[in-house]
């Protein structure tokens, strides 16, 4: 194994065999370096640039532009920031001819095959730099298309969130694109973090309403006329004053109108007409929610006046925007007038969505009626509040800690929540384990919304991998850490996602003949695949969902992949698995990468657990967890690490499968499973001493943890290819898991045996 740091720095020098230390350390670290940072909330016109299913920005501007005539050429440009260096793989579509700048220098011009092969697709890897990077598309027409698809590859996991550029549209999200242009046949130099004023091309989409909207009250040009609904605005009034004085609202209304703050009814007008009260308030800030309903006769609005002795209190947006500069409403409607009175506080909140008003067979193309589902939006052209993930993530390279993953749903961060709540439990640590169920909350407290922000938009902003579940990577780990999380919250988001993903396991998942799980993945590099990996990405969750719901039958599907991988993957020279089987050439790769061999037994060992002692699956999976720790302990390399390919000792020694392999061990000694608990509870002892001393440094920091895996026929590709990363996720949680498996089983053993010999006295 690579020699990471000396050792003196080495967690093992630092506190030798005191375990709780060493958890502690490694909880408290990953926690103070992924702070509980909130998504973040930009103004996004849904009139801009969507993505597709695939998270590609479909810049098809054949259909916003069907008069564009030969010799134009449209531009389109965006901002990504970068918290550090990173390479991303970017994807380009073209529909004719497209240019692509990025950070001002060519890195892509379309061939004459990219522009007529409508199923041609190009990958460029592009090196984004700390602060802002730029992207500038030129594009031109041609009868034949107009425009490209562009995104990131793999979208749903390596995110690229583009913000608007220009001054004037600072902090928004999206793509601006210029009307059709005669343009010279090179790029324009543009300062996209300038004004917009100084390119003298209008851009789309547009930032202000129109004169005749202008002209319009702020309500009556958001949604139109329409007489009975209602619409609610919601601000918060900044209240500075200490002398206790009452705020004074006054105004006037073109409807019937209720005023709340705080959630305390101050004005009821069953009319249109002005209004006056005085009401008292608190020091700093103060929630506003006025409910508007628009008369037969008037144009729709309402005008507030807020006063403290005077003075003008000052508005501003209850939810930090960004780009929404000058604003200080939000709005959300409309409403049928005869709906029941909503719940002031559960309506003051941006992590749901709202049902509006009933949609007409017109509006809904059928028969059927249903409530239009609505959201918060702003007085701007086609102008909504959306949350996004911009939590950085882990690069390609040697990185310690410097980037938080709080709030993401991602299959590695699954195994980490896991690891925390394991971990604060063991130390008796409540703030650790509320860590990482709150970490569960934030993603399923956005599922609605997120569910919703697809249909809007395309393709989500939030929970990328929960919504659009296609693989057991999307949903298995991280679903089975939120149940195991239900038992420290009892979160009642956590149950409908549940569901979800127990259906798209037990009814819709791919699978082979026999009934074993597979990947179909067409035209992708897994296509036709097992991996060993996916019996931890869905037996774990199954076991839970089996125990909260009473469910025998998911229980039962755990244990029968275990004997359906074995009968693909199993190695019985070695009594390891290989990594994967592919289809496509009918045959496993016989590569038994460490930590998919990690997964499995981790995860039959949760299996085992579970299982019931009449299980009729229970003797054979008792004997398949022998024959791997055999396999296993027979291999253990030199400090008590195992190889990356596990049989190929001139591979490196990899971090995560050896904590894997301790855990399983340290389980099998507990539970009482193996043959000869000696043997493993030596073994597993061996592994984390040798972690502590060779992978985790005293501050805490992971390292020797292989980055996330592809396949190959080849060890060269696991040791070459598949470098380590410090702190990957891959690691810590597991880290964790070993640790405390490690010091339960040793607890274990230390109990006093209950004797069976009596001792008399005569």
């Amino acid at each position: 194994m690579t020699t990471y740091f000396s050792e003196p720095q080495s967690m093992y020098y630092r506190f030798g065999e005191d375990q709780d230390q060493v958890l502690k350390l490694l909880a408290e670290r990953y926690i103070g370096a992924n702070a509980q940072a909130d998504f973040v909330y930009r103004v996004f016109q849904k009139s801009g640039i969507l993505q597709n299913e695939k998270g590609l920005y479909d810049l098809n501007l054949s259909k916003r532009f069907p008069d564009a005539q030969k010799g134009q050429t449209s531009y389109a440009a965006a901002l990504v920031w970068g918290d550090e260096d990173r390479n991303l793989d970017v994807l380009i579509s073209c529909y004719g001819p497209v240019r692509f700048y990025f950070n001002e220098q060519l890195v892509y011009r379309s061939t004459v095959m990219d522009e007529i092969n409508l199923d041609a697709t190009v990958k460029l890897g592009i090196d984004i730099k700390p602060g802002w990077n730029t992207l500038l598309l030129e594009m031109k027409y041609t009868p034949a298309g107009f425009g490209c698809q562009f995104g990131s590859d793999e979208g749903k996991v390596r995110i690229l969130n583009v913000l608007a550029p220009f001054q004037e549209r600072q902090g928004q999200a999206g793509w601006v694109y210029s009307k059709p242009v005669r343009s010279e046949d090179s790029h324009p130099e543009w300062n996209l973090l300038g004004s917009e004023e100084d390119h003298r091309l209008d851009w789309l989409p547009d930032a202000q309403w129109s004169e005749e909207k202008q002209a319009l009250p702020s309500l009556e040009r958001i949604y139109g006329h329409l007489p009975g609904q209602q619409v609610f605005a919601w601000t918060r009034l900044v209240y500075r004053d200490s002398s206790d004085c009452p705020i004074r609202l006054s105004g006037q209304s073109s409807g019937p109108l209720n005023i709340w703050l705080n959630g305390v009814s101050a004005v009821q007008l069953k009319e249109a007409g002005p209004f006056q009260v005085n009401i008292p308030a608190s020091y700093g800030r103060n929630d506003l929610l006025i409910r508007s309903e628009c008369s037969t006769a008037e144009p729709w609005n309402f005008v507030i006046n807020a006063t403290v002795n005077g003075e003008q209190l000052e508005l501003e947006l209850p939810q930090r925007v960004h780009g929404a500069s000058g604003e200080s409403w939000l709005y959300l409607g409309p409403f049928e007038s005869e709906d029941v009175e909503p719940d002031l506080q559960d309506l003051m909140r941006t992590d749901r969505v709202f049902k509006g008003k009933v949609l007409n067979d017109k509006e809904m193309g059928s028969q059927q009626t249903r409530k239009e589902r609505i959201y918060w939006r702003l007085d701007r052209p086609e102008a909504w509040i959306r949350p996004y993930y911009e939590n950085a993530m882990l690069s390609n390279k040697w990185t310690v800690g410097s980037v938080t993953n709080y709030g993401r749903w991602d299959y590695p961060l699954g195994v980490t929540v896991y690891g925390l709540l394991q971990t604060g439990r063991y130390l008796q640590r409540p703030d650790i384990s509320r860590y990482a169920s709150e970490h569960v909350q934030s993603c399923t407290l956005m599922d609605e919304y997120s569910l919703w922000d697809r249909e809007q938009y395309g393709f989500p902003a939030v929970n990328q991998q929960l919504v659009m579940m296609k693989m057991l990577d999307n949903c298995g780990s991280f679903g089975s850490a939120m149940l195991e999380a239900y038992s420290e919250c009892q979160e009642p988001t956590f149950l409908p996602i549940a569901e979800r993903i127990a259906d798209f396991m037990l009814t819709r998942l791919e699978r082979q003949e026999d009934g074993a799980f597979y990947r179909e993945c067409i035209g992708e590099f897994a296509e036709n695949t097992m991996w060993a990996d996916d019996l931890y990405m869905s037996t774990p969750f199954l076991v839970r969902y089996a125990r909260l719901k009473g469910n025998n039958s998911a229980l039962d599907e755990a244990a029968r992949q275990f004997l359906l991988y074995r009968k693909y993957l199993f190695m019985p020279e070695f009594k390891i698995m290989s990594h994967v089987f592919d289809f496509k050439y009918g045959q496993a790769t016989q590569i038994p990468w460490g930590r998919g061999n990690g997964w499995t037994l981790f995860s039959l060992s949760e299996v085992l657990e579970a299982l019931p002692a009449e299980h009729p699956d229970r003797p054979a999976l008792i004997g398949f967890f022998n024959e791997l720790c055999e396999g296993y302990a027979a291999l253990q390399g030199e400090g008590g690490l195992w190889h990356q390919v596990l049989n190929d000792s001139e591979t490196y020694q990899e971090a995560s499968c050896t904590a894997m392999f301790a855990y399983g061990f340290a389980r099998g000694v507990r539970f009482g499973w193996l043959n000869q608990p000696a043997r493993y509870f030596e073994a597993a002892e061996r592994a984390w001493s040798g972690l502590t001393r060779k992978a985790i440094d005293r501050q805490g920091n992971v390292h020797g943890v292989c980055s996330g895996s592809r396949y190959a026929f080849t060890a060269e590709y696991y040791n070459k290819d598949l470098l380590t990363v410090t702190n990957d996720n891959h690691g810590i949680g597991i880290m964790m898991l070993a640790g405390t498996e490690v010091a339960k089983m040793k607890k274990h053993l230390a109990q006093p045996k209950v004797s069976s010999t009596v001792v008399t006295q005569s």
